[in-house]
């Protein structure tokens, strides 16, 4: 962390917020004329190519999934390898902030609750701080549903790693730099504060075994591991290609 501090996170995030916003108004974000921006619900992947805007919105548009399958349409295919070897700690301690090369990357403040305070509303600090939130309501992508949510219950909302973990390991991370691994484990676009129960649910699977239950959201989700995966030159499996494809018809 530098030793001087940076602006207050919350300013940090409300810029960056803003700025999402902004291009999605404008169309400089987004992948077509009709991909859409910021709802209440969260933002349109189409719009938010970084991952800085809150959330996961639908996409409902025949335009819109039209545009979503021609960026599934680039994801390479390839069989998942081996496991061996795997540990979270070869992504760098969890939720450090000094990941550099993706947004909110030190700024005083560690992913996690960046990531509550870039996606939650009405949020509440703990006290003497600009960074730990300990409360807020998040309006989850995965159920469709909202969450009162308390860092005392804090497994009620988890952060998910939309492209697991474990799966990109099996993809090729394995054989990536330790700071790409860290990136891709810190990176706003791979990162979604959802619902603890659905997040343990789906654990290391890809789209063929596991899908959010929110069916509204399956394209955008699928839309979401493509652009993970194309960043990071990673492939998915023929299968869940298939199944990504499937939730934009």
């Amino acid at each position: 962390m530098n030793e001087a501090r940076v602006p207050r996170p919350r300013t940090i995030i409300g810029c960056l917020l803003a700025l999402a916003t902004a291009a999605a108004l404008v169309g400089c974000e987004t992948d077509g004329p009709s991909a859409g921006g910021s709802t209440s619900a969260g933002t349109s992947p189409l719009a938010n190519p970084r991952g800085t805007g809150p959330g996961l919105a639908p996409l409902a548009s025949s335009t819109d999934r039209a545009a979503a399958r021609r960026l599934i349409e680039k994801v390479a295919t390839k069989g998942r390898g081996p496991k061996t070897g795997y540990e979270r700690s070869r992504f760098g301690h969890a939720w450090m902030d000094t990941a550099d090369g993706v947004p909110l990357a030190r700024n005083g403040c560690d992913t996690r609750n960046d990531l509550l305070a870039r996606d939650g509303r009405e949020l509440a600090y703990r006290s003497g701080s600009d960074c730990v939130v300990v409360a807020l309501t998040l309006d989850d992508p995965y159920t469709g549903t909202s969450i009162e949510w308390r860092k005392r219950k804090a497994a009620a909302v988890q952060i998910d790693h939309v492209v697991p973990l474990s799966y990109s390991w099996q993809m090729g991370a394995a054989r990536w730099s330790a700071e790409k691994r860290r990136r891709i484990a810190n990176d706003p676009l791979n990162l979604l504060p959802v619902d603890g129960p659905s997040n343990s649910s789906k654990g290391d699977s890809g789209p063929a075994s596991w899908l959010p239950p929110n069916k509204k959201i399956r394209c955008s989700y699928a839309v979401r591991i493509s652009q993970v995966a194309l960043a990071y030159e990673m492939p998915v499996t023929p299968a869940d290609k298939r199944a990504m494809l499937a939730q934009c018809e």
